[in-house]
């Protein structure tokens, strides 16, 4: 299983010498208060770490500067307890390369009408301190995030956590590498993209191998390690034998586990996260990858089919997002069109991951009337209910920009016995007419990211830290 690295993220706190040397160890205690108490809900998936009340230029900079260059911490969330004047974080913020929060709070989540007075007032300026700090941000266009609220509340933490998620996903995209086995699927529009300017924007690497470079990994897999994982696929999965004889299905599970460690092993050895493949390209493979991509898939490796290299790193970078929680590559297949019943069916060839199941994936071998090789294994199962986001990225030459909408995902109706594939239905929360219409006149492609695990808010969060434009169809 792929893992991401256990960040932190550093709490400044906002103030300055006017107030006095008592009322900023007042305002001290108050920030450490808060971080220990947010700590301690185990809601945020990270911790927070309090690092300072910050009064100077000097001190602010010198922080953004070791934000930058201590590889654990993931942003920055700041607070303005009193009234912190904005000069002093122009430097710091403009050299700040990590995300930021501005948690606009206040240390109470009341007024004290009985006692309160002009040392409270001057205490207690987030009311105006936030927006003195606030100003500065937008005149930087920072493009940071603000959380506002009473942070006692449970809303303010979950929107505290899922920011963090964010944070991460976008600290890791700069590490996501893809490995293309072979190129994109010929006279394709979509899949195509500028891999500089995405490394430029995204982080992102992306090289291309050929065939034979991964097929030599592939034939070099011990026959000990397909036992090992043919059983405990067994534990794991329903083995349907169907109409194969014995000898051939069990030869078609066990050649893609060994496409499994040969994808698996050619990846961790150079450091790749995420991979594609192409159906036009499969010289030396007995089989087009199926089950083999879906058990790496499940582990949090990213996939795009037909070298579409653009959605593996974004399904990589969803994964990492979500904790590799109900999140898939996907792809609009065929429509129902009734009225009242308007839905997409969404699946691939075989490349579906088995994080969305709703029930017990079987592991079946069947043809395959595409790429012209062996009949693959692959895992068969029915997709789930509930709220999802489904986004793209596309390339326009000029600008990438990513698409997207929430819709309500489905379970088919009724069965298909002559569709042995994986299987997903979603509708756009906008509606099929309106949604699709959008999603094709601001040019969506037809390959995606199915999320049941982020938010709208936080995939609009992410796009903002790559500055990236982003067609929320949802009105």
């Amino acid at each position: 299983m792929l893992q991401v690295p256990d960040y932190e993220f550093w709490f400044v706190t906002g103030s300055q010498h006017l107030y006095g040397e008592e009322q900023l160890k007042s305002v001290e205690k108050d920030a450490r208060d808060i971080v220990d108490k947010l700590n301690a809900t185990g809601t945020l998936p990270y911790p927070i770490k309090f690092k300072m009340v910050a009064t100077t230029a000097d001190s602010i900079t010198q922080l953004m500067k070791d934000v930058n260059y201590n590889d654990k911490v993931a942003g920055v969330i700041t607070w303005m307890h009193t009234f912190s004047p904005a000069k002093n974080w122009i430097r710091g913020t403009k050299l700040l390369q990590k995300p930021l929060l501005h948690l606009a709070t206040q240390y109470l989540d009341h007024i004290p009408y009985d006692t309160i007075d002009f040392d409270y007032m001057n205490l207690n300026q987030s009311a105006h301190g936030d927006r003195e700090y606030g100003f500065i941000n937008a005149r930087l266009q920072k493009h940071n995030k603000i959380v506002y609220g009473y942070w006692g509340d449970p809303e303010v933490q979950q929107e505290i956590a899922d920011w963090e998620d964010v944070a991460v996903a976008y600290d890791e995209s700069f590490k996501i590498k893809v490995a293309r086995f072979g190129d994109n699927m010929r006279n394709v529009a979509v899949t195509e993209g500028d891999k500089v300017e995405a490394q430029i924007q995204f982080g992102w690497t992306v090289d291309y191998y050929a065939l034979g470079d991964l097929v030599e990994t592939v034939n070099a897999v011990p026959e000990s390690d397909i036992d090992a994982k043919y059983k405990e696929l067994q534990d794991k999965y329903e083995f349907v034998q169907g109409d194969n004889d014995k000898d051939k299905y069990e030869h078609s599970v066990r050649y893609q586990i060994r496409e499994y460690f040969g994808i698996k092993n050619f990846l961790d050895k150079g450091n790749y996260s995420a991979f594609t493949t192409n159906f036009e390209d499969l010289y030396g493979l007995e089989q087009l990858p199926g089950l083999a991509a879906q058990l790496l898939m499940a582990e949090g490796y990213g996939f795009g089919a037909e070298g579409d290299w653009k959605t593996a790193a974004l399904d990589r970078l969803t994964k990492i997002l979500t904790h590799n929680q109900a999140t898939a590559f996907m792809e609009d297949y065929t429509l129902e069109l009734q009225k009242g019943k308007e839905a997409i069916l969404g699946s691939h060839m075989l490349e579906v991951d088995p994080g969305i199941a709703s029930d017990k994936p079987r592991v079946e071998v069947h043809p395959l009337d595409i790429g012209g090789k062996a009949d693959p294994a692959r895992l068969v199962f029915t997709g789930r209910e509930g709220d999802a986001m489904d986004i793209t990225i596309s390339d326009f030459g000029t600008e990438y920009k990513m698409i997207g909408y929430p819709v309500e995902g489905h379970k088919a109706p009724k069965p298909t016995p002559h569709l042995p594939v994986a299987k997903q239905m979603w509708t756009p929360k906008v509606g099929l007419k309106h949604g699709a219409t959008q999603w094709i006149q601001n040019g969506g492609g037809h390959h995606t990211v199915l999320t049941f695990a982020a938010t709208e808010t936080q995939i609009q969060d992410l796009a903002t830290m790559f500055g990236l434009p982003f067609a929320d169809i949802n009105e």
